[in-house]
This record gives structure tokens, C-alpha cells and sequence, in this order.
């Protein structure tokens, strides 16, 4: 691979690690190409955001193919994870500290699995109070953390299945395909709701998008000792 490689193209698929923004990614992979090939500057970018608490696979688009950048975002996801039941955290994930707990003895696993089959399909999702999405110029997380009550519209997703793959109360692990725009925390918090109960998301490991595996990526140590073997 040359810089030149580089300019015109690449995609290369990063196993995100934990507690690593998205952006730090993208930061530290257009750092080793720059220094590797000694350049000003190089154009690099993700194709869509990965939580710092969540991990797996982060598209990055290097030089001219920063342009294929947004029908990347628009594929569908899939995702693994663990909803924790009964405690509810404002983030609705780890974020936050619990803010409310509830009792589960009367949840059973029949319940839990026949209530993910409201969730298939096109369904309203209200985008968590705790995300980067813009209202009137500001993110949403920073009224959230100046203790701000800001109105968040619902919005359309799409999710093309919901499993869970095994219960160990109260931790609930499941598998989610679903549309670009969707919010795996609110979709937690949502799940603990239909329940009559609290949630929150423990864990989050974005499994493939698109055509695209994590099976495919590689971890960010990798991709350093890569670039300088060339």
C-alpha cells in the first residue's frame, strides 16, 4: 500500500474498542497514515458512529472514498448486546448512573421473548436525551448535562428482526438487525417499558453493516503494526 493507495481510496474495517469515541479512531488511523508516508494531510472518515461504550465495526473511508461515505451509513446494521431489566439509567445505557430500580420476579423468559415482536417492523423510536443529535444548534447531550428538558420528536426506523439468544436474569442478551438511525440504547429503554419495567443497555457490539463483517476487521494495535511493516 502507497500513500498514494491512500488518496485515492481505501476502506478499511476497524474493530472499535471500548471507551474509544468514534472520533478517536478516525483521529489515530489518519495520524499513522500521515506519519507512515509523511503527508500534510489525508482525508479519512467513519461511516457511521459507534458509542465509546459500545464496540465492533467501524467503516473508515480513506482519500476520494470519503465521498462513498454516506451510502455506507445508509445500510443496515446488525448488532449484539445485553439490555440489563430492571433499573433505568437517563442515558439509558452506562453512561449515566441508575436512577430507578424495579423488580423482575415476575418477568418471565416467555414475556421477554413474545415482547420483542412489537418491535419488528416500522416503528416510532424517540432518539435518547443522552446523543449527538442537534436541536436549535446545540447536541442533545449537552442540554441533557446543564439539566436542560428539551422535546425530542420520534422518528421512523425499521428493525428486520429482534432475537434473544439467552437469558440470565436480569441480563437479557439479544441480536437486532435494523435501519440506519437507530438507537439500540432507546430501543433498551423502550424493550424494559413494553415490559412494565425498567431497562438499560449494558453492552453493545455492532456486528456487521451492510455486506460487512466485524469477522473482517481488525483492531487498531493491527492496523499500526500494518501500516508500519509496509
Amino acid at each position: 500500500m502507497t500513500a498514494e493507495d491512500y488518496k485515492n481510496g481505501q476502506v478499511i474495517l476497524i474493530d472499535k474498542p471500548l471507551e474509544w469515541t468514534s472520533f478517536q479512531v478516525v483521529n489515530k488511523v489518519r495520524w499513522l497514515i500521515r506519519k507512515q508516508f509523511n503527508l500534510k494531510k489525508i482525508k479519512v472518515g467513519h461511516a457511521g458512529t459507534l458509542d465509546p461504550l459500545a464496540t465492533g465495526l467501524l467503516i473508515l473511508c480513506t482519500g476520494k472514498f470519503t465521498k462513498q461515505i454516506e451510502t455506507y451509513q445508509a445500510q443496515h446494521k446488525e448488532y449484539t448486546g445485553i439490555i440489563t431489566l430492571g433499573a433505568t439509567t437517563p442515558s439509558y445505557d452506562l453512561e449515566t448512573e441508575i436512577d430507578n430500580r424495579f423488580e423482575t420476579g415476575s418477568i418471565s423468559e416467555e414475556n421477554i421473548r413474545n415482547t420483542t415482536k412489537q418491535f419488528v417492523g416500522d416503528i416510532q423510536q424517540q432518539p435518547p436525551v443522552f446523543s449527538a443529535l442537534k436541536k436549535e444548534g446545540k447536541r442533545l447531550y449537552e442540554y441533557a448535562r446543564a439539566g436542560e428538558v428539551v422535546e425530542i420528536p420520534s422518528r421512523q426506523i425499521h428493525i428486520s428482526s429482534f432475537e434473544i439468544t439467552k437469558i440470565n436474569m436480569p441480563e437479557v442478551s439479544f441480536k437486532v438487525a435494523c435501519s440506519k438511525g437507530t438507537y439500540i440504547r432507546s430501543l433498551a429503554h423502550d424493550f424494559g417499558k413494553a415490559l412494565d419495567n425498567g431497562a438499560h443497555l449494558s453492552a453493545l457490539r455492532r456486528t456487521k453493516i451492510g455486506d460487512f463483517s466485524v469477522n473482517n476487521a481488525i483492531s487498531i494495535e493491527a492496523f499500526e503494526k500494518s501500516i508500519k511493516d509496509l
